[in-house]
């Protein structure tokens, strides 16, 4: 089963290495990374996407919480949760192309973010399963160029959250 993991880390050098190595140790591939700051500069939050059964991925995460830069840990699919990403494709247009592109764009929701005869590059923010259909039909209109994709990023969904990283370590300052 695929699992969306958010994960609070803290901001030490090699942090990333050793939770990222704890899963390729194990024989685990991550699926799609994302990290990012918080509104507290000690803390980053990392939201992964793994695929295993539910009790190895539960014995991976009781694991990960036992190390030492790993805050706290969600798995989000146990949960009701909102998971969204974030894709920019550029597409190499033909003739007509460009029409064909703002039609898919506005059909779709997408973003125009530049646009020529020649050539557009569109930005789509969705499901991971909205971001797939938008890339396939990106690559019906002309020949896709490049693909940059966030990886999935996701929060539970009401009023569960991951524990706040000072009131887990009382930091001062």
């Amino acid at each position: 089963m695929r699992h969306a993991i958010s994960v609070l880390l803290q901001n030490e050098v090699g942090a990333l290495t050793r939770l990222t190595g704890m899963f390729s140790s194990r024989g685990y591939n991550i699926e799609t990374l994302n990290v990012a700051p918080t509104y507290d500069s000690r803390v980053s939050r990392v939201t992964l996407v793994v695929t295993g059964s539910d009790a190895a991925i539960a014995q991976l995460n009781a694991q990960l919480a036992k190390l030492v830069d790993v805050v706290n840990i969600h798995d989000m699919t146990l949960g009701e949760h909102f998971e969204r990403e974030l894709a920019i494709v550029k597409v190499k247009l033909g003739t007509g192309g460009l029409a064909k592109a703002m039609s898919m764009a506005k059909r779709l929701g997408a973003e125009m973010l530049d646009e020529a005869q020649v050539s557009c590059t569109l930005q789509l923010t969705g499901t991971v399963q909205e971001i797939d259909a938008f890339v396939e039909e990106a690559a019906k209109v002309g020949e896709i160029s490049a693909v940059a994709r966030s990886g999935t990023v996701a929060v539970s969904k009401g009023e569960v959250t991951l524990t706040s990283f000072d009131r887990q370590h009382l930091l001062v300052g």
